[in-house]
């Protein structure tokens, strides 16, 4: 029986958006993928409905090297509210408890430091960490409270930027992958005993993609199905600048195109992944070997 071909355009490469408040991440790739009537989207870490900021869709081959996009740093700017614990953590809850105690500077810049570093987080119970199979999120809503492990995360950076009010404080953090926004504010609020949740949250970078650089819904829709959001794509490498990259050989190129370990110019230690460029393309990810580069992802060419 012949495969039945897909809907749509081989679009392969990234497009970058500034998703607003009020929809979720995989609305924001069914409207990507329709816009650019690409056959196939995804996007590179999860954000909230209620948050706003980078979210990198990719697009085609793209989708290939999500996990290093997710793997890479984060920069979050979100608002603290100090009074009140909430169901899930940030303003869209209902609200638990509330304390009248709140601290003062000092003694939330000397808090954060706990904060820092290798640390452990459980998730907000409205999460999208998975329990017997099933989404925390989908738990959540039916009633079911649960006792979610512990998850490590690395934060690289986590600072206070403004005190507007004594009920709110401006942070910013820089992490790595898995980190929930609203468990920092959560715990935060608990260390301090005045309780807490995330007032608003804006992811301001991910990886090499800012959010300054991401299209508004507004303009993909005014743009939707014509060369200037083609032309707004970028190139299916940006997901790899975190990896080192080596250039093929013209027989290299062609085995790893078919999936073989194929010859390679430069040197890196052995064992280290990596990704290969013929002609300015990228053609895999693989791991290198002496000399050739043994591939993990291979890309299909246009």
């Amino acid at each position: 029986m012949a495969k039945a071909k897909k809907k749509g355009l081989p679009v392969s490469g990234w497009l970058i958006v500034d998703k607003p408040a009020g929809i979720g991440s995989t609305q924001v790739v069914g409207k990507v993928r329709w816009a650019l009537n690409a056959q196939k989207a995804g996007h590179a870490g999860t954000l909230d409905p209620a948050a706003t900021g980078v979210l990198a869709i990719a697009l085609g081959e793209a989708t290939k090297t999500v996990p290093y996009i997710t793997d890479a740093l984060k920069c979050y700017r979100f608002m603290v509210r100090f009074g009140a614990s909430t169901s899930t953590d940030d303003a869209e809850g209902s609200v638990l408890e509330e304390r009248a105690a709140r601290p003062d500077d000092a003694q939330i810049a000397d808090a954060l430091g706990a904060f820092r570093g290798q640390i452990e987080q459980i998730p907000p119970q409205v999460s999208a960490v998975k329990v017997d199979g099933e989404r925390a999120y989908d738990l959540a809503r039916e009633g079911v409270e649960m006792d979610l492990a512990a998850r490590p995360l690395w934060v690289e950076r986590l600072e206070m930027l403004e005190r507007p009010d004594a009920d709110h404080v401006l942070l910013e953090m820089v992490c790595g992958k898995g980190g929930y926004v609203r468990a920092i504010a959560r715990d935060l609020g608990a260390a301090l005993g005045c309780l807490g949740h995330v007032a608003w949250l804006r992811r301001e970078w991910s990886g090499p993609f800012q959010a300054d650089q991401g299209l508004s819904l507004d303009q993909i829709d005014a743009m939707a199905r014509t060369p200037e959001l083609m032309a707004r794509v970028l190139d299916l490498q940006m997901g790899l600048v975190g990896l080192p990259e080596v250039s093929a050989t013209e027989e290299g190129a062609a085995r790893l195109g078919h999936g073989n370990p194929g010859q390679v110019l430069g040197h890196l230690e052995y064992g280290t992944e990596c990704w290969v460029s013929r002609n300015g393309r990228a053609l895999a990810v693989g791991r290198y070997m002496g000399g050739e580069v043994h591939p993990s992802r291979v890309f299909l060419q246009d």
